[in-house]
Protein backbone atom coordinates (compact mmCIF):
# COMPACT_ATOMS: atom_id res chain seq x y z
CA UNK A 1 0.00 0.00 0.00
CA UNK A 2 1.19 3.46 -0.83
CA UNK A 3 1.07 6.11 1.84
CA UNK A 4 0.36 9.78 1.20
CA UNK A 5 2.85 10.90 3.84
CA UNK A 6 0.53 13.21 5.73
CA UNK A 7 -2.61 11.78 7.31
CA UNK A 8 -5.78 12.86 5.55
CA UNK A 9 -9.35 12.93 6.89
CA UNK A 10 -11.69 10.65 5.00
CA UNK A 11 -15.35 9.76 5.34
CA UNK A 12 -16.66 6.26 4.73
CA UNK A 13 -20.32 5.31 4.28
CA UNK A 14 -21.40 1.90 5.58
CA UNK A 15 -24.52 -0.05 4.67
CA UNK A 16 -25.98 -3.54 4.92
CA UNK A 17 -29.35 -5.21 4.44
CA UNK A 18 -28.53 -8.94 4.30
CA UNK A 19 -27.77 -11.13 7.29
CA UNK A 20 -27.18 -9.58 10.71
CA UNK A 21 -26.60 -6.05 9.46
CA UNK A 22 -25.90 -4.51 12.87
CA UNK A 23 -23.21 -7.10 13.63
CA UNK A 24 -21.79 -6.74 10.10
CA UNK A 25 -21.43 -2.97 10.50
CA UNK A 26 -19.80 -3.38 13.91
CA UNK A 27 -17.31 -5.85 12.39
CA UNK A 28 -16.64 -3.51 9.46
CA UNK A 29 -15.96 -0.64 11.87
CA UNK A 30 -13.40 -2.81 13.64
CA UNK A 31 -11.75 -3.51 10.27
CA UNK A 32 -11.77 0.21 9.40
CA UNK A 33 -9.90 0.98 12.62
CA UNK A 34 -6.93 -0.93 11.18
CA UNK A 35 -6.78 1.57 8.28
CA UNK A 36 -6.98 4.56 10.61
CA UNK A 37 -4.44 6.63 12.47
CA UNK A 38 -4.97 5.56 16.12
CA UNK A 39 -7.67 7.44 18.03
CA UNK A 40 -8.79 9.39 14.94
CA UNK A 41 -11.94 7.44 14.09
CA UNK A 42 -15.45 8.67 14.88
CA UNK A 43 -18.60 6.86 13.76
CA UNK A 44 -22.21 7.88 13.63
CA UNK A 45 -25.17 6.10 15.13
CA UNK A 46 -26.80 3.40 13.06
CA UNK A 47 -29.77 4.41 10.92
CA UNK A 48 -32.54 2.27 9.44
CA UNK A 49 -33.31 3.43 5.91
CA UNK A 50 -35.69 2.38 3.18
CA UNK A 51 -34.12 1.10 -0.03
CA UNK A 52 -33.84 3.44 -3.01
CA UNK A 53 -34.31 2.31 -6.60
CA UNK A 54 -34.87 -1.44 -6.19
CA UNK A 55 -37.58 -1.32 -3.51
CA UNK A 56 -38.39 -5.04 -3.10
CA UNK A 57 -35.72 -5.74 -0.49
CA UNK A 58 -35.18 -5.33 3.26
CA UNK A 59 -34.43 -1.96 4.83
CA UNK A 60 -30.76 -1.01 5.14
CA UNK A 61 -28.76 -0.27 8.25
CA UNK A 62 -26.41 2.64 7.52
CA UNK A 63 -23.70 4.64 9.27
CA UNK A 64 -20.76 6.89 8.46
CA UNK A 65 -17.25 7.05 9.89
CA UNK A 66 -14.58 9.72 9.80
CA UNK A 67 -11.00 8.60 10.11
CA UNK A 68 -7.53 9.80 9.31
CA UNK A 69 -5.34 7.62 7.16
CA UNK A 70 -1.99 7.76 5.41
CA UNK A 71 -3.24 5.59 2.53
CA UNK A 72 -3.68 7.17 -0.87
CA UNK A 73 -7.23 7.17 -2.25
CA UNK A 74 -6.79 4.16 -4.54
CA UNK A 75 -5.18 2.00 -1.84
CA UNK A 76 -7.91 3.01 0.59
CA UNK A 77 -10.57 2.03 -1.95
CA UNK A 78 -8.89 -1.37 -2.49
CA UNK A 79 -8.81 -1.88 1.29
CA UNK A 80 -12.53 -1.07 1.51
CA UNK A 81 -13.32 -3.55 -1.26
CA UNK A 82 -11.34 -6.23 0.58
CA UNK A 83 -13.28 -5.59 3.79
CA UNK A 84 -16.50 -5.97 1.78
CA UNK A 85 -15.33 -9.29 0.32
CA UNK A 86 -14.25 -10.47 3.77
CA UNK A 87 -17.84 -9.87 4.87
CA UNK A 88 -19.35 -11.89 2.03
CA UNK A 89 -20.05 -9.10 -0.44
CA UNK A 90 -20.58 -10.37 -3.96
CA UNK A 91 -20.90 -7.71 -6.60
CA UNK A 92 -23.61 -8.85 -9.00
CA UNK A 93 -23.53 -5.70 -11.08
CA UNK A 94 -27.17 -4.89 -10.27
CA UNK A 95 -27.45 -1.33 -8.99
CA UNK A 96 -29.06 -0.87 -5.56
CA UNK A 97 -29.27 -4.64 -5.01
CA UNK A 98 -29.29 -6.17 -1.50
CA UNK A 99 -25.83 -6.59 0.02
CA UNK A 100 -24.10 -7.96 3.08
CA UNK A 101 -21.84 -4.90 3.26
CA UNK A 102 -21.32 -1.76 1.26
CA UNK A 103 -18.41 0.57 2.06
CA UNK A 104 -18.27 3.80 0.10
CA UNK A 105 -15.38 6.25 0.06
CA UNK A 106 -17.48 9.40 0.40
CA UNK A 107 -14.80 12.06 0.87
CA UNK A 108 -11.02 12.06 0.74
CA UNK A 109 -10.01 15.33 2.36
CA UNK A 110 -11.38 18.11 0.21
CA UNK A 111 -10.14 16.46 -2.98
CA UNK A 112 -12.22 15.92 -6.09
CA UNK A 113 -11.16 12.68 -7.77
CA UNK A 114 -12.55 11.34 -11.02
CA UNK A 115 -10.74 8.29 -12.36
CA UNK A 116 -11.81 4.85 -13.56
CA UNK A 117 -13.53 3.14 -10.63
CA UNK A 118 -13.25 6.05 -8.18
CA UNK A 119 -15.38 9.17 -7.88
CA UNK A 120 -14.86 11.45 -4.89
CA UNK A 121 -17.00 13.03 -3.57
CA UNK A 122 -19.08 9.90 -3.99
CA UNK A 123 -21.72 10.44 -6.71
CA UNK A 124 -25.20 11.19 -5.36
CA UNK A 125 -24.07 11.43 -1.72
CA UNK A 126 -25.59 14.91 -1.72
CA UNK A 127 -29.00 13.38 -2.62
CA UNK A 128 -29.08 10.52 -0.11
CA UNK A 129 -30.49 10.80 3.40
CA UNK A 130 -28.76 7.55 4.39
CA UNK A 131 -25.42 9.31 3.82
CA UNK A 132 -26.19 12.89 4.83
CA UNK A 133 -27.83 12.27 8.21
CA UNK A 134 -24.93 10.15 9.54
CA UNK A 135 -22.44 12.70 8.16
CA UNK A 136 -24.34 15.55 9.78
CA UNK A 137 -24.19 13.72 13.11
CA UNK A 138 -20.39 13.32 13.12
CA UNK A 139 -19.41 16.46 11.18
CA UNK A 140 -22.13 19.12 11.44
CA UNK A 141 -20.05 21.76 9.65
CA UNK A 142 -18.92 19.51 6.81
CA UNK A 143 -18.97 20.99 3.31
CA UNK A 144 -19.22 18.61 0.34
CA UNK A 145 -16.88 19.86 -2.42
CA UNK A 146 -18.93 21.11 -5.34
CA UNK A 147 -22.24 20.62 -3.51
CA UNK A 148 -22.30 22.74 -0.36
CA UNK A 149 -22.83 22.39 3.39
CA UNK A 150 -24.27 19.10 4.63
CA UNK A 151 -26.71 21.09 6.79
CA UNK A 152 -28.27 22.55 3.64
CA UNK A 153 -28.11 19.40 1.50
CA UNK A 154 -30.02 17.33 4.05
CA UNK A 155 -33.04 19.61 3.58
CA UNK A 156 -33.53 18.15 0.09
CA UNK A 157 -33.82 14.63 1.54
CA UNK A 158 -36.61 15.18 4.05
CA UNK A 159 -38.95 12.89 2.06
CA UNK A 160 -36.62 9.85 2.33
CA UNK A 161 -37.39 7.31 5.06
CA UNK A 162 -34.68 7.24 7.74
CA UNK A 163 -34.70 6.66 11.49
CA UNK A 164 -31.88 6.71 13.99
CA UNK A 165 -31.51 3.43 15.86
CA UNK A 166 -30.86 3.03 19.57
CA UNK A 167 -28.09 0.49 18.86
CA UNK A 168 -24.77 1.82 20.12
CA UNK A 169 -21.66 1.43 18.00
Amino acid sequence: MTETGQPIAVYIGLGSNLGNSVQTLKSAITALKRLSIPESMVCSSFYRTAPIGFLDQPDFINAACRLETSLNADDLLQSLLKIERDHGRQRSGAANAPRTLDLDLLLYGDQVISVEGLQVPHPRLHERAFVLYPLLEIAPDLVIPGQGPTRELVENCRDQSISRMDELV
